[in-house]
């Protein structure tokens, strides 16, 4: 395999870090794209990211905080033309299933007239750990809209190595791989598989998504944090095509996608969920 220069933007990130690590482990240069690296790269600084893309060969694309905010679709438009201009030879988008405005950025790739590869990822498992589920988990309580929604969660360990593999392997160029775990669980299936792993009592409380928006609001959240929270709830949760298990991780890395269950058990073991790190 030839060295290659690869940057990932987002590279400290709940993907990205994993995909500089698998990186790095197959010998390839890897310069990471975030505003504490060097050169910086910041998705509202346009006029620096030249020097970021700069003697890259390929990229790895997660937009911050997700595709479907607004000025997203102009910000993957104006990243292909700077990768154009540096002659990049492949990216590899992180895109969300079920999401209609991420497919619009999508869109952009596909006709980049770049190698791509689009890999559209369903939630996270990692929500729970890394991300805003993480303090109800710890609280004991979770209140959330939509409990009737099936996810098949997937975990961002397997999104990491089908990345990685995009990035290193010219036979994924010019597919889109839909990303799920194994199974679909509804939030409360999930909060009910947490508590067993950890042996607590962690209580689910199903709200509206009216209660949940004031319950931010109440948090001091800032609008721009709540209008996507709520727009995932709404217009993602409630599409249909989230729901669908797909098997492409077993088509790209020959085995099958890690469990709700297994995510669970590992996690236990970091300490992460224990409830005396809130104290």
């Amino acid at each position: 395999m030839k060295t290659e220069n690869i940057l990932v933007i987002g590279g400290t990130g709940k993907t990205g870090r994993r995909i500089v690590a698998q990186l790095k482990a197959l010998g390839h240069n890897v310069r990471i794209g975030s505003r504490s690296a060097t050169p910086a790269f910041d998705w509202h600084q346009p006029e620096d990211w030249s020097k970021t893309v700069e003697g890259m060969d390929k990229i790895y694309i997660t937009y911050q905080p997700d595709l479907a905010v607004p000025g997203a679709l102009e910000a993957i438009e104006e990243l292909v033309k700077a990768a154009k201009r540096a002659n990049i030879k492949k990216l590899v988008l992180l895109s969300g299933k079920g999401e209609r405005e991420a497919q619009l950025c999508e869109q952009v790739v596909i006709h980049s007239g770049i190698d791509y590869t689009i890999v559209r990822a369903s939630w996270f498992n990692q929500n729970f750990s890394e991300n805003f589920l993480l303090e109800p988990i710890l609280e004991g309580v979770v209140a959330l809209p939509q409990a009737e929604a099936q996810i098949p969660w997937v975990d961002t360990n397997d999104i990491a190595e089908v990345a990685t593999k995009a990035l290193t392997e010219e036979t994924h160029n010019g597919q889109i791989y839909e990303l799920t775990g194994p199974r679909t669980l509804t939030f409360e299936d999930a909060v009910a598989e947490m508590a067993k792993a950890s042996n607590r009592d962690i209580t689910f409380i199903p709200i509206s998504i009216q209660e949940y928006g004031e319950g931010m609001r109440k948090a001091g959240l800032p609008e721009d944090f709540i209008w996507l929270i709520e727009y995932l709830f709404t217009e993602v949760l409630g599409n249909p095509e989230l729901a669908e298990v797909s098997h492409d991780i077993e088509k790209v890395l020959g085995r099958k996608p890690i469990d709700f269950s297994d995510y669970a058990k590992a996690t236990v073991a970091t300490g992460v969920w224990d409830p005396k790190s809130l104290a």
